[in-house]
């Protein structure tokens, strides 16, 4: 049996969450969204790394989790993804992305990789949700601030400077989502 067999056999969650991780703490951050969201939604996950973007297709609510590199770059397997998030049709697809940045090591460039792709699937039709207050963040700029400059697209972690919130604001964060992704 070849793996597209494997795959359409597999049970599907509710959710799909991707993420790419260098450092395990994209990873680390999506087990925990997974579990906060658990029971009431299940949550597929898949590395990027591992699994191509293009499954995303097959799931309505997706997740995205996207570090933050040095001066505002993608991480590396967003950047060898990217391209592939224009073959996806997004319209009818509600997606929230939570991104990890250092706030106090490249407070320019803090969480512009969400901004990125916030940026990219909003503008390829998929419905976005999941925007967080600034509140509480110290950076000089982002390109993840909504309009106003009061919101983040998403869920901002800093795993660097403010470790010890990220379980609170995961927490917090899936409770909102998981009532936008239904309305």
């Amino acid at each position: 049996m070849n793996q597209s067999d494997t795959s359409a056999q597999k049970p599907r969650g509710s959710i799909a969450l991707f993420y790419g991780s260098s450092t395990c703490y994209t990873e680390i951050a999506a087990e925990k969204i997974a579990a906060a969201l658990a029971p009431q939604l299940q949550v597929d996950i898949y590395n990027i790394a591992d699994t191509a973007i293009d499954c995303a297709a097959d799931y309505s609510h997706i997740i995205f989790g996207i570090p933050t590199w040095d001066y505002g770059e993608l991480q590396e397997d967003w950047e060898n993804s990217w391209d592939s998030i224009d073959t996806i049709n997004w319209v009818g697809k509600t997606v929230a992305i939570y991104g990890l940045g250092d706030q106090e090591g490249y407070p320019e460039w803090f969480q512009d990789a969400l901004g990125y792709l916030w940026t990219k699937v909003d503008s390829l039709g998929a419905r976005t949700i999941g925007l967080t207050s600034v509140a509480g963040y110290r950076f000089s700029a982002s390109k993840a601030l909504s309009p106003d400059g009061q919101h983040f697209f998403g869920l901002a972690l800093d795993e660097d400077s403010q470790f010890e919130l990220s379980t609170q604001r995961i927490a917090d964060w899936c409770r909102q989502i998981a009532g936008e992704f239904t309305k």
